[in-house]
């Protein structure tokens, strides 16, 4: 043990408060998970979770006691968890636990208040620490040490923790990914190769999450190129053959873009068949959102090129969104294997940030005006007006693209 670690979160106003709450009973609370990591490397951490040997009913009636507000769900309060909210805070409060049984997906947990226990249950070294409120470390299996030197390994058997829950398998590389350094551990490395085949029982929104925060790393190439290696990638991601392209965008992205999961899975699908994009959708169940992203930027009607003039990027960003226009030059960029066009790309990027589309000025009421019946009639001279109005650069005003309507209805009578 040592009382070494700080970080600003720890004397919050809000994290005090909770933690004052929690021990008013006398128990022993730590912080648990990703913040401790986050302490130890000096990061910041916008997710508290809190471990007590308390059950649900006592977090829940000491938090209520202290006027603090609490959110439950019957899983959650099943599972030990409590959701404590304070000062526009969220902290995750969850009672020591133990499994009883484990099929690969699920576990049957029993409360428990030995923290050793609860730590020996934690996927990896890294993520089983616990640190008390004065900064106290307690560090059970080597997490310190192992974080230190980028060592992502598993607390216990490898395959018995993969046997558990499945979803460790995807859980290891995204750790690699984060915080591994050099070679993977050889003996996770293959425990998840030996199953492998598992990969498929999982749910797609777990492997969705997983997958995604994978993807969001500061460069996920290398953990994805070892997925592959290992037969894992196959096994969650077959349409996955554009790891070069992947590899272009990320060292893109450092220069113009903050990392994009949507953006660089569309990268590493964009050489599979054209329905790739909807096919991962479904299956990784991504919002309504993300999947008709994915599938615009896998299967785009227009694509930039690094020759387009000014008129041609401006007809683009109308039409696609200035979003979804920046996405598919990076991703046009990342095709090309040198820089010779970094100049045209770039001048795209300022383009889409500087230009404000304009909105088109015609609408319905103007085809009523001129006796023009509601039908299928008004949108195409709808968006006959709207082509000519881009193609002539969004000059003309209202009044010229009334004329234009008025010529395009006397054409059609």
């Amino acid at each position: 043990m040592e009382r070494t670690v700080h970080a600003p979160w720890m004397t919050a106003p809000s994290t005090r408060a909770v933690v004052d709450a929690l021990t008013a009973g006398g128990a022993d609370v730590r912080f648990v998970g990703g913040c401790v990591r986050d302490a130890l490397l000096g990061r910041e951490s916008s997710d508290i979770d809190i471990g007590t040997p308390d059950e649900p009913e006592r977090v829940l009636a000491l938090l209520e006691g202290s006027g603090i507000e609490t959110r439950t769900v019957p899983r959650g309060v099943a599972h030990g968890t409590v959701t404590a909210l304070a000062e526009g805070n969220r902290y995750e409060i969850t009672t020591l636990r133990r499994d009883v049984q484990t099929d690969g997906r699920h576990a049957e947990v029993a409360f428990t208040d030995d923290w050793r226990e609860d730590a020996a249950r934690r996927d990896f070294t890294i993520n089983a620490m616990s640190l008390t409120a004065d900064g106290t470390v307690h560090d059970y299996f080597g997490g310190r040490a192992d974080l230190k030197a980028g060592h992502v390994r598993f607390v216990g058997d490898p395959a018995t923790r993969i046997a558990e829950d499945h979803l460790r398998i995807l859980r290891f590389f995204r750790f690699h990914a984060w915080y591994g350094k050099g070679e993977p551990d050889a003996a996770a490395l293959e425990a998840c190769k030996a199953a492998a085949h598992t990969i498929p029982s999982l749910s797609g929104e777990r492997v969705q999450a997983e997958m995604m925060k994978l993807l969001a790393a500061d460069d996920p190439v290398p953990a994805l190129n070892v997925m592959q290696d290992a037969g894992v990638l196959d096994q969650v991601l077959p349409e996955a053959q554009g790891m070069a392209h992947l590899a272009r965008l990320v060292a893109i992205e450092r220069k113009v873009a903050q990392p994009d999961p949507i953006r660089r899975l569309a990268a590493l699908i964009a050489a599979a068949e054209s329905l790739a994009g909807k096919t991962v959708a479904d299956r990784w169940r991504l919002s309504a959102e993300e999947g008709a992203r994915l599938t615009a930027l896998t299967t785009p009607e227009f694509a930039p090129a690094p020759d387009l003039d000014g008129r041609a990027q401006r007809c683009l960003i109308y039409r696609l969104g200035p979003e979804c226009f920046r996405d598919l030059v990076v991703l046009e960029w990342a095709k090309e294997t040198n820089d010779e066009n970094e100049v045209a790309w770039r001048s795209m990027l300022e383009t889409a940030d500087a230009w404000e589309a304009p909105t088109f000025p015609v609408s319905g009421e103007d085809m009523l005006a001129r006796g023009i019946p509601e039908g299928p009639e008004v949108g195409d001279l709808l968006r006959a007006v709207e082509d000519w109005w881009i193609e002539q650069d969004f000059e003309p005003d209202h009044a010229a693209m009334l004329e234009r309507l008025d010529a395009l209805v006397g054409t059609r009578r």
